[in-house]
């Protein structure tokens, strides 16, 4: 039985898309990381301010390289107040997961470091798919105009 592997130009996208997603994934997760260190080893801060102060360096270095890299979009220039917004609820919505993740990991004897790497695990799927769909979307809605009534 012969089946044919031809990949269509749609799929061939997402799957740079994918890439450039776990490339600029990498670069939060490493900058995070190397901050988080540098705060709780280097500095002796505690794991909250640790995790919350590395975590908004790496945000930021996720934001630009996700919204002008991965998901760039021609369509999407009239909406950064939008998108910024959208990126800002889903930013502390992963906060309090990741950690209650690594605080719970912590709780069974594993270490922040090791939690690190395995909530990122699951942040790698959640993430794209919220930045894809939602965040970063191909169509962002139109605005709602409110059209006042003229009185005759």
């Amino acid at each position: 039985m012969y089946v044919s592997m031809r990949i269509t130009k749609k799929i061939r996208t997402l799957l740079i898309q994918i890439v450039e997603y776990m490339i600029a994934g990498g670069a939060y997760f490493w900058v995070g990381y190397a901050a988080f260190f540098a705060f709780d080893k280097g500095l002796g801060w505690n794991l909250f301010a640790a995790v919350m102060v590395s975590n908004l360096i790496g945000w930021t270095v996720n934001f630009i390289l996700q919204r002008y890299w991965v998901f760039k979009n021609p369509r999407a220039k009239g909406h950064m107040g939008e998108a910024t917004s959208r990126y800002i609820v889903i930013t502390l919505v992963n906060f309090g997961l990741n950690y209650g993740i690594i605080w719970a990991l912590e709780g069974v004897g594993i270490t922040p470091y090791i939690g690190q790497f395995i909530s990122s695990g699951f942040f790698s799927v959640w993430n794209f798919l919220w930045y894809k769909y939602w965040v970063f979307p191909e169509r962002y809605s139109k605005p709602k105009v409110l059209k006042r009534r003229v009185r005759r």
